[in-house]
């Protein structure tokens, strides 16, 4: 594995992971499954609301090359094919959805050292370039993301970020939304043991004026559960229990509160994956 500054996308994913990763007020259940030819079929069901949502996924690895077929209840076939290291430092992927004639992508991935470089292009007449890029080493990290739409010409995307990493923190910045919205993110191991970890996320929007501020911890009660809980400034308190009761299969139950309307209903959820 090449060590370096990884991609744009890896920039804050620390503490966005510790802050928002399995939360959910839904219930959902994921069952993954293997063909006798190694052929990986997960069906996956979330309700949300009155409304019910499902999709039936295959994951098929040749060598170096991955291909995931996923078909939704809206009858939406994604695809995606990933080609792994087809030169030292690469990775290719080609991705497209049917019906929707405009999806069809291309994107090439490069990390080495001291950068990181990942660039896409649509597959239409005219189409959306993205170009992210990350420069330094797996300390200090500054990466840009840019796209641009060639049917009018017009920047879509122009963002930045700067990355501060040692071995018990990780601290960032990035401006998104075209430079309107500043984001400040920490993250901090407290106990490896443990896997006992705070983090915080503080976003200022320009135009309108606007401070979001969450923070959130996680903690390991043995090696097989984990509990985390966060609260934003909104006054919106969210909890998590993860239990690993068998190797691969996870159950999580989340809840959330509004401790400013007390008398509102807390929003409970529920998360089961099942591996074989």
């Amino acid at each position: 594995m090449v060590k370096g500054p990884g991609l744009y996308t890896d920039i804050g994913k620390k503490a966005r992971d510790l802050l928002y990763k399995d939360y959910q007020s839904d219930h959902k259940f994921t069952l993954t499954t293997y063909a006798a030819n190694g052929v990986a079929i997960t069906s996956s069901g979330a309700k949300k609301g009155e409304l019910f949502l499902a999709d039936v996924s295959t994951k098929l690895i040749n060598k170096n090359i991955t291909t995931d077929v996923k078909v939704d209840t809206n009858s939406k076939l994604f695809t995606t094919i990933t080609i792994d290291e087809p030169a030292p430092g690469v990775k290719s992927i080609f991705s497209f959805v049917v019906p929707d004639q405009r999806s069809g992508k291309v994107e090439l991935q490069y990390l080495q050292e001291y950068a990181g470089i990942s660039t896409s292009i649509g597959l239409t007449a005219s189409p959306v370039v993205n170009f992210s890029g990350v420069a330094g080493n797996d300390t200090l990290a500054l990466g840009t993301d840019v796209s641009f739409d060639t049917a009018t010409g017009n920047f879509t995307k122009y963002n930045g970020a700067l990355s501060f990493t040692t071995s018990d923190l990780i601290a960032s910045l990035i401006l998104s939304d075209k430079a309107d919205t500043l984001t400040a993110s920490y993250y901090h191991t407290v106990s490896p043991l443990t896997n006992t970890a705070v983090g915080a996320e503080l976003s200022h929007g320009f135009s309108s004026n606007e401070n979001t501020l969450t923070i959130g911890t996680q903690h390991s009660l043995d090696p097989l559960t984990t509990v985390k809980a966060r609260v934003n400034n909104a006054g919106i308190a969210s909890a998590l229990l993860q239990h690993e009761w068998r190797p691969k299969s996870l159950v999580t139950i989340s809840g959330e509160v509004d401790t400013r309307a007390i008398d509102k209903s807390a929003k409970v959820g529920l998360a089961l994956a099942l591996k074989p």
